[in-house]
């Protein structure tokens, strides 16, 4: 489906995205689901790209609270601009590098339902029409939120793709790398 150009695209493409990601880490054995990828991505497992997603639904909850307000919120993040993004999503993983993969799990479904609240909560007019919200300057509110739901979710879908099809995998997280699918002793 094409970039959502209204509520309902939006609610649909955002749910869709959001169930096959899921779907597709549920149909991992918890070996796999705790497994590192392959090196060269900063986010290492499954863990950290649920994290990022999480953190970034948090920071478009708070760039709502405050510009719903009628006040400017720090985007993307205080102490951060959109061309220090690498530096920011360090530190996102740096934050949520040691947390639990359930408990990421739970904390991104929380934040995944707020945010199709507020989506839900606004018209079609609220949402796509550009520079409706002083706050989202040139933009649409829509698009901030097809950034935080629908496409990424397709991003993270993309990223675990890639890092499991690899051929090899760190299924014990102690650098010791195995064929995808081979059989191992612990």
């Amino acid at each position: 489906m094409p970039r959502p150009k209204n509520k309902e695209e939006l609610l649909k493409l955002s749910q869709e995205n959001y169930q096959k990601l899921n779907d597709y880490i549920d149909s991992f054995s918890d070996e796999e689901k705790h497994a590192d990828f392959p090196e060269g991505t900063m986010n290492r497992n499954i863990r950290d790209v649920l994290a990022h997603l999480h953190e970034w639904h948090l920071m478009f909850l708070e760039w709502y609270s405050v510009g719903m307000q009628h006040k400017k919120p720090d985007m993307p993040a205080k102490g951060f601009t959109w061309k220090t993004l690498p530096e920011l999503n360090k530190k996102i993983w740096e934050n949520y590098n040691t947390s639990d993969l359930e408990n990421i799990r739970k904390a991104l479904d929380k934040s995944y339902q707020e945010i199709r609240k507020i989506v839900e909560h606004h018209t079609d007019n609220e949402l796509f029409e550009k520079k409706h919200y002083r706050w989202t300057g040139s933009t649409s509110l829509g698009a901030y939120l097809v950034s935080a739901t629908s496409s990424h979710y397709d991003w993270a879908y993309k990223l675990i793709k890639k890092a499991k099809k690899s051929s090899v995998c760190d299924v014990n997280g102690q650098g010791d790398l195995y064929p995808k699918g081979a059989i191992y002793d612990d």
